[in-house]
């Protein structure tokens, strides 16, 4: 005797489910999107690594020559 009568409560679970999976398939299309955007712009990519950026750095003037 198998029991197979499906509980409101169960489809009501089910539908919230199948919403919340597709918010979160919609959340890493997102992140998964963004990654490929940033990384096909060619944009420069530095981490903080505590480490000093020569993109940071001022840029010295030449020295001028002496008359």
């Amino acid at each position: 005797m198998a029991l197979h009568a499906e509980h409101d409560l169960h489809s009501r679970r089910r539908s919230r489910n199948t919403g919340l999976g597709i918010v979160l398939l919609a959340f890493v299309a997102l992140v998964f999107a963004l990654t490929v955007v940033k990384v096909r712009q060619g944009g420069l990519v530095e981490a903080f690594d505590h480490q000093p950026r020569v993109s940071l750095t001022p840029v010295e003037p030449a020295p001028k020559a002496a008359p």
